[in-house]
């Protein structure tokens, strides 16, 4: 299959959203977007550093690059709506597998009715998956790290460390408990749209997504607000299946580990019972996992462990640029 005939195979023939005036077959896409603030946000997924061939099949690395994207929008408050890919395809990977990885976008693409609008494809030495998002949300009501103040409550959506706990059953084969559950949230996360969109009636929040570990997630939050927050480890939520691995493993994955993009947010305490209620209609987990302080000397975040040391939590999240 050549160029040419590869994108006549992965274009959309209808699209979903009204706002798009030109999608796929000129030189740019032409959208609308009738008063919204138009949020947009890229991920590339790149072979052998975010993914491999005996850990994802095609369907799920698709599937996973895009999720990362849409739970950008989940960030910020916002719907996503549109997407492009731009792919670099090497010789070790079949036009099939390629094409089961859009596949895979697809499907997510399908959940939240969004449309592939564009995008680029060129030959390389690995593989490469490229997206960029576009997201509409309401004027003015964006949610930004800089947004958390002192007093406001900390919380975090479903359960943490899970996505590092599945790569480790995966390259460690073996009897787990749970083994289904945490393999799946490695391999098809779930970008929490539906719960950051519910939350519009909220006046202020501050929302991040977990996909680089919460200790980084809270320390981007606290020095952009200017604050220093408080993490209460016997807080932490977390799968009760989670306790089978080693405590050093537990430690690290569910504040370091990342890729469970899960929301780590800051609201008001008089706000919190609606982002509980919310949750609780969503049949969703959240949990009140700290507290926002005015700034301290000792560090941005500080984690107050089990046995009631208090202590820095550093920005030890994923780094690509770390050697």
């Amino acid at each position: 299959m050549d160029e040419f005939s590869f994108i006549e195979s992965i274009q959309q023939h209808y699209y979903r959203q009204s706002t798009l005036a030109k999608g796929v077959g000129d030189d740019a896409a032409v959208f609308s977007p009738m008063g919204n603030d138009v949020v947009t946000a890229k991920d590339m997924f790149v072979e052998n550093i975010h993914f491999a061939k005996h850990t994802m099949t095609p369907f799920q690395i698709g599937y996973k690059a895009l999720a990362a994207n849409i739970s950008d929008m989940a960030a910020m408050g916002a719907k996503p709506v549109f997407y492009l890919v731009g792919i670099t395809i090497s010789k070790d990977w079949l036009m099939e597998d390629i094409l089961k990885i859009y596949t895979g976008m697809k499907s997510l693409a399908d959940q939240f009715k969004m449309d592939l609008i564009g995008g680029d494809t060129v030959a390389g030495k690995e593989l490469v998956v490229s997206v960029t998002i576009i997201g509409y949300v309401d004027k003015e009501k964006a949610r930004y790290r800089n947004l958390a103040r002192e007093g406001d409550v900390v919380f975090a959506t479903g359960t943490l460390g899970d996505s590092q706990a599945g790569l480790h059953i995966l390259n460690n084969p073996g009897e787990y408990l749970a083994q289904e559950f945490f393999i799946r949230r490695h391999q098809l996360p779930t970008p929490r749209v539906e719960f950051s969109c519910a939350l519009e009636s909220i006046s202020r929040l501050s929302l991040n997504d977990i996909s680089d570990g919460i200790a980084s997630e809270a320390n981007e939050i606290a020095q952009a607000s200017g604050v220093s927050i408080e993490i209460y480890e016997d807080k932490l939520p977390i799968h009760p299946a989670f306790k089978q691995f080693p405590f050093e493993y537990q430690f690290k994955w569910k504040l370091f580990g990342g890729e469970d993009y899960e929301i780590l947010g800051t609201v008001p305490k008089k706000h919190w019972m609606t982002v509980k209620e919310i949750a609780d209609k969503m049949n969703m987990l959240v949990t009140d996992i700290g507290l926002v302080t005015p700034p301290k000397a000792s560090g941005h975040v500080l984690l107050k462990r089990i046995n009631g040391k208090i202590e820095q939590l550093e920005k030890k999240g994923y780094n690509h640029l770390s050697r």
